[in-house]
């Protein structure tokens, strides 16, 4: 097998379980290490990576601050680590969305989310045509997971009016030909129902955060997929701080460490 034809069939294994009934479970992941962890659980069937995490890890805030040459670094080491299909946070593509997406099939990444970051909906949706026709020239059945901020970026407007904006956005992204619509935020149950009513059954793409649904509420909503976006590695650096507190006072190794790369 090519490695064109394996990518291509990472990414058709990518496509086929976001339309899968089953809800599509990822934990997100920043280096190879993180990602080898992941890739070994019970459970799971693909793996995602973390732009605000990755960025962190070499000491860059979010939001583009790191080079793009090394984003795409960094999640082509996390895809050659790994036998599992990896989809990346490639943010606003850096730029040029289209070479971004470009150079990520070229070290193996076969999807992505790409956000909006709420500029006008013509201009968002050619960043979505951009990403898939590059899919296309590159003859990988690219999964784009077009991601809309209008929670993210709500500046108090009124609960009704964001509503419209996600769903009007979702619907106009899945036109333009992305497989799932990502609405990151603070979302209660009745409002992901009414997000999936609007953008349709399997096609809509959920932040988990402290308080959100759990995924077992998600699939019966109707959610394709759930992920966890920087949480998990503040969950691994959050044990971190705390064992390392503890071994500061005094204390020795923790019975539960072991030995999981």
């Amino acid at each position: 097998m090519t490695l064109a034809d394996n990518l291509a069939d990472k990414a058709a294994e990518l496509r086929r379980l976001h339309t899968d009934p089953e809800l599509l479970v990822l934990v997100n992941v920043w280096d190879v290490a993180s990602a080898k962890v992941v890739a070994g659980l019970p459970g799971c069937r693909a793996v995602a990576t973390a732009s605000h995490s990755i960025a962190a890890s070499f000491g860059y805030p979010d939001g583009e601050q790191i080079p793009a040459a090394l984003m795409i670094e960094a999640v082509g080491r996390i895809a050659a680590a790994v036998s599992l299909p990896v989809t990346a946070d490639l943010e606003a593509g850096y730029g040029d969305v289209a070479e971004t997406i470009r150079k990520a099939i070229g070290v193996g990444v076969v999807g992505a989310n790409i956000e909006d970051e709420m500029r006008p909906l013509d201009e968002a949706v050619a960043g979505v045509r951009a990403a898939v026709r590059a899919g296309e020239a590159e003859g990988v059945p690219f999964v784009l997971n077009a991601r809309t901020d209008a929670y993210l970026l709500d500046s108090g407007r009124d609960p009704a009016e964001l509503l419209a904006d996600a769903i009007e956005r979702g619907r106009a992204f899945l036109d333009a030909g992305a497989d799932c619509v990502f609405v990151p935020g603070r979302l209660d149950a009745e409002v992901v129902r009414q997000l999936v009513d609007g953008i349709g059954q399997q096609k809509v793409s959920i932040l988990a955060l402290p308080g959100t649904p759990e995924p077992r509420e998600l699939a019966e909503l109707g959610v394709a997929r759930v992920s966890f976006g920087p949480w998990s590695q503040r969950v691994a650096m959050t044990s971190l701080a705390d064992v390392g507190t503890e071994l500061l006072a005094g204390a020795g190794l923790p019975a539960w460490a072991r030995n999981v790369s």
